[in-house]
């Protein structure tokens, strides 16, 4: 992913400013020009196509958004698109990281008196299996399709593109789900 000649970066800074504009034509062709170099980057940290494919869309959505925010005296175009891309790789990555340590401590096996130092009080148990019963009650009183795109997120470990396949749902329509079953999640814990 070489640095482009000075010629490409003045197309590239033009098409970041009609994107601005909200032209659809520009979008398409700086979307034709950098996909390819923007997805395997994110192949290559993730090492997964589905998630890859996932990142490239949200990093487009980004780019169509934040298209008037861009700075050429801060970097080139693709230099900015790389960091946009490096950054919701990173975002993705850190969720999964999450999403494992969840499952690791939820799967672990019960300790033995020899780990009887690192035991948790009753009174920890206690006070995480309230919690555990909280998030599930105000996780059953979602809307079913915010509920179910959750669970299978954050329980089954599909990513967003799994996910709409399984449901035979638009990706998009994924995406929003979750992430507003997510904000109703958080908004109704803290009422509790």
């Amino acid at each position: 992913m070489a640095e482009t000649s000075s010629a490409q970066q003045m197309l590239d800074q033009e098409m970041i400013a009609r994107i601005g504009r909200r032209d659809q034509s520009a979008f398409s062709a700086l979307y034709d020009r950098l996909s390819g170099p923007l997805y395997s980057l994110a192949m290559k940290m993730l090492g997964d196509p589905a998630e890859a494919q996932d990142a490239l869309q949200d990093v487009f959505l980004q780019i169509w958004s934040r298209a008037g925010t861009y700075d050429p005296e801060q970097s080139s175009v693709f230099s900015w698109t790389v960091l946009l891309t490096r950054s919701r790789v990173i975002d993705r990555m850190r969720a999964r990281g999450r999403r494992s340590r969840v499952v690791v401590a939820s799967t672990e096996d019960a300790p033995t008196a020899a780990d009887a130092s690192t035991v948790e009080s009753a009174a920890d148990t206690a006070e995480k299996n309230e919690e555990a019963v909280r998030v599930r009650y105000v996780l059953n009183n979602l809307p079913s399709e915010q509920r179910e795109a959750i669970e299978l997120a954050f329980f089954e470990h599909l990513s967003h593109h799994e996910i709409a396949a399984r449901l035979g749902q638009p990706l998009g329509t994924v995406k929003a789900r979750i992430r507003r079953g997510l904000l109703k999640l958080r908004e109704r814990l803290n009422n509790l």
